[in-house]
């Protein structure tokens, strides 16, 4: 009852430790669980619980230090002959393959007082060794002995990324999760609400016991705290335990600013409660970082939403600025969202943002006129990161001409009213990604193919190719001819699928 996590995703936990644990079958392999999700969600806590409920032993993998490594070792290391091949440790993936087959062998060291009653028992690992990003090759090759030999389940779990780079794409790939039959379980982000009956559990308890050093938040301040720490309940709790220090005189100076200015908006005439609504929770997100509150995040494919989508805010003619009659097809309600706000909350650069609107942008338009104007604002920007030395510094605008110029053209949004009757359409990955593989596996095998010709790869695949297919058998190598036969002509087809 203490998580502040879905009831849904506890029961998923429960469920597959019941059944890998205590129904499992004599000759049954070792079985693999994976927990994701956002940092602060829950996943940790969850596990650790359940695992004390069950009457589980958790035998968790810690990182080892190299404890023989000596100053000498060190005076050696960076000695001007050296070749820095001399670190005196062994290699953390070794160290962990043993640790998984200690742990699977040997139960736990019976300590005086403890109950011997349930040897259950499964194995944790958080803290993944670094050896396993570089080469994630080794990690399966482990796992594939693992889940041959263990008798207990093993548990890992990896905190997402908000830029998409996910570490579980690296260490986890699709085919390897099929072959070992690993178990995803997703978290999300703490829901306000659940976040909410945590904070006020912790504040009552507290100023309960230390009345004289903490004092407690009042529920508008605890809701702050909620928006601030975008569904991190460690980011919240952190806050809330600075926010409650009598001894801290920034706090309090903060609140009493905080109420105050809260006071005076909703003393403010003359606008629109709807607008008034959004510009004081943009102020207060931006106050709240002030108290430790966690730099705002948003998934790839919610952030490519909020710009396809574009929701606006109805007013009325009288509220908004009048066009000439020459440019009154380009008015437009105001949007709800800064689409510069949204690319830089998705942890992602500019022109990798592009590149997933530019994959998905069409799906949501019904004009070829709006597809047309559309695909020129996504020209253009591209033109703006074309030159690679002002690249890092255009970036940001050529996201902002994009998301703007997406959201601008499509006339079939352009006012409040027309936000209904879209439905749900799925997002895709850019088709971009496999043609520049494609592109670069070309490169090396015409490089490889047909070194005698020196000449560059572009050379190769858009000069001689065309011409050696168009002879009739140019080449005894057969290599070298399903090569010409693939890239040497175009293809038939037209339309390129998804």
């Amino acid at each position: 009852n203490d998580l502040a996590v879905q009831k849904k995703k506890i029961e998923e936990v429960e469920t597959w430790l019941r059944t890998h644990v205590f129904q499992r079958q004599p000759k049954q392999g070792g079985s693999v669980l994976l927990l994701t999700g956002p940092p602060g969600c829950g996943k940790t806590a969850t596990l650790q619980i359940l695992a004390r409920d069950l009457g589980l032993q958790v035998q968790e993998w810690t990182n080892p230090l190299s404890l023989d490594f000596t100053k000498e070792d060190l005076r050696n290391m960076f000695d001007h002959d050296s070749d820095f091949h001399t670190f005196p440790s062994q290699a953390q993936a070794a160290l962990f393959q043993d640790f998984l087959l200690r742990a699977n062998k040997y139960n736990k060291l019976q300590m005086l007082g403890e109950s011997s009653e349930n040897d259950k028992k499964l194995i944790l690992v958080e803290d993944i060794p670094n050896q396993f990003y570089r080469d994630p090759g080794s990690l399966h090759e482990i796992l594939r002995s693992f889940v041959r030999t263990s008798r207990c389940p093993l548990v890992f779990i990896i905190s997402d990324n908000f830029s998409g780079d996910s570490n579980q794409r690296s260490l986890f790939p699709a085919e390897i999760v099929e072959e070992l039959c690993i178990f995803n379980i997703s978290f999300k982000p703490v829901a306000p609400t659940n976040m909410m009956k945590v904070l006020n559990r912790i504040a009552a308890a507290e100023a309960s016991m230390n009345r004289e050093k903490n004092y407690t938040l009042d529920r508008t301040s605890l809701e702050l705290l909620c928006r601030g720490c975008s569904g991190d309940i460690r980011s919240a709790i952190n806050s809330l335990q600075f926010s409650s220090t009598k001894d801290c005189s920034l706090e309090k100076e903060f609140w009493s600013k905080k109420k105050k200015s809260s006071t005076i908006k909703c003393e403010e005439a003359g606008v629109s409660k709807v607008r008034k609504k959004r510009k004081c929770e943009t102020s207060e997100n931006q106050e709240i970082q002030a108290i430790g509150g966690k730099d705002a995040s948003i998934f790839l494919f919610h952030a490519l939403g909020k710009i396809i989508y574009c929701k606006r805010e109805a007013v009325s003619e009288a509220e908004s600025p009048q066009l000439p009659a020459h440019l009154s097809e380009h008015r437009r309600d105001p949007l709800l969202i800064q689409p510069e706000d949204i690319v830089e909350k998705s942890h992602m650069s500019g022109s990798m943002f592009n590149l997933y609107l530019h994959q998905n942008y069409m799906d949501f338009f019904f004009d070829i006129d709006d597809v047309v104007r559309a695909s020129e604002y996504l020209s253009t920007a591209d033109v703006l990161c074309s030159n690679w030395s002002t690249r890092p510094v255009m970036e940001s605008y050529s996201a902002s001409v994009a998301t703007r110029g997406v959201i601008h053209s499509n006339t079939s949004r352009a006012s409040a009213h027309q936000q209904g009757g879209m439905g749900f359409r799925p997002l895709h990955k850019p088709q971009w990604f496999l043609i520049n593989k494609k592109y670069q596996e070309n490169c090396l095998a015409a490089k490889s193919l047909f070194s005698s010709f020196c000449l560059p790869p572009e050379c190769l695949q858009t000069e001689l190719l065309p011409y050696l297919a168009m002879l009739a058998n140019p080449m005894r190598n057969q290599a070298q001819i399903a090569f010409i036969q693939d890239v040497g002509r175009l293809p038939l087809k037209r339309h390129f699928g998804r």
